[in-house]
């Protein structure tokens, strides 16, 4: 019975050996994993990514930044990384918001504009180091230099001129100083100007309304004044053919001199009322002539009344 009860606690012995090596193995990676967990925590290993640069502030307060991609070892609490700037292209919006914004034109009229910059950093020392909170910066910057030439336009300008305004503006962004001979946006913060894109450009509905008013109007009042130029054109035309026609009359009725021949221009228009009178006999008791010598006004009776009829007779004797 001896040789059972050795081997029992044999194996006893052996598995307590091995838990105790387990249980030191399990410890051991902990151990492990914990501090590499500090390290990373801490950044004492920090990774620089390609198109990305970390700015690192060392123990006498001077600060660097660091481009080279790949793995690198910093002293803890002799150095602290102050942050971790993007090289790639960035985009900021006119107001720092995506949905558009209200400016006033230089009619005092409202539109809601929006816009974008893409910018790039080109001097990382520039724009981390001697800026603090540059993109803030940059912000009320390019939205000052934006609405300035916006607010500069007029209104039919911002909605049909968007090309040559948007040129403008990305000039100005690109090269014009913020302040007379102060730097540019470039210059002052280290940066490259990509691009710039007026993205939407339109009146409030008030204003749409409005204009749409002011076109009908117009078009009222265009046809308007088109109907009184054919009005006045067939009037035009109308007094050319009277004129004409006098003049052929007293063409007609002139004398080799260029005098008229005033007892025949009477004559005829006597005639023409005599002519009028003769047809219009019906339902026309009175016809008034007045000619141009000042005479008072002849009556004629009407046909077949006694005054006529005596006056004929008297026509008839010698």
């Amino acid at each position: 019975m001896a040789d059972p009860q050795a081997q029992k606690l044999l194996r006893r012995a052996t598995v307590k050996t091995l838990l105790r090596r387990l249980l030191a193995l399990v410890t051991l990676v902990g151990l492990v994993y914990g501090l590499v967990a500090l390290v990373y925590a801490s950044k004492t290993i920090f990774k620089v990514k390609e198109n990305y640069a970390v700015v690192l502030e060392r123990f006498g307060g001077r600060r660097e930044a660091v481009t080279d991609v790949g793995w690198h070892i910093r002293l803890p609490f002799f150095t602290q990384i102050e942050q971790e700037v993007t090289l790639m292209n960035q985009r900021l919006f006119l107001g720092g918001q995506i949905e558009p914004m209200r400016i006033i034109s230089q009619e005092n009229v409202a539109l809601w504009t929006s816009a974008a910059l893409t910018f790039r950093i080109r001097d990382l020392n520039t724009w981390a180091i001697e800026n603090l909170d540059p993109l803030s910066i940059l912000q009320g910057d390019f939205d000052g230099i934006t609405k300035d030439i916006l607010q500069a336009q007029r209104v039919n300008d911002l909605v049909s001129q968007r090309e040559s305004i948007k040129e403008e503006i990305f000039t100005a962004l690109k090269s014009r100083p913020i302040n007379e001979g102060g730097p540019t946006l470039e210059e002052k913060y280290g940066i490259e100007v990509v691009s710039f894109v007026l993205k939407e450009t339109r009146f409030g509905d008030k204003l749409v309304e409005a204009t749409e008013e002011k076109k009908r109007r117009e078009l009222i009042a265009e046809a308007e004044n088109y109907a009184a130029d054919q009005e006045a054109s067939r009037i035009r035309k109308l007094y050319a053919a009277y004129l004409e026609s006098i003049q052929a009359l007293q063409e007609g009725l002139g004398r080799p001199d260029g005098s008229t021949n005033e007892a025949l221009f009477q004559f005829l228009v006597q005639q023409k009322w005599a002519t009028a009178y003769e047809k219009n006999q019906a339902g026309q008791n009175t016809v008034v002539i007045q000619n141009t010598q000042g005479a008072p006004a002849l009556t004629l009776p009407t046909p077949g009344s006694s005054i006529s009829r005596r006056s004929k007779k008297a026509e008839e004797k010698p």
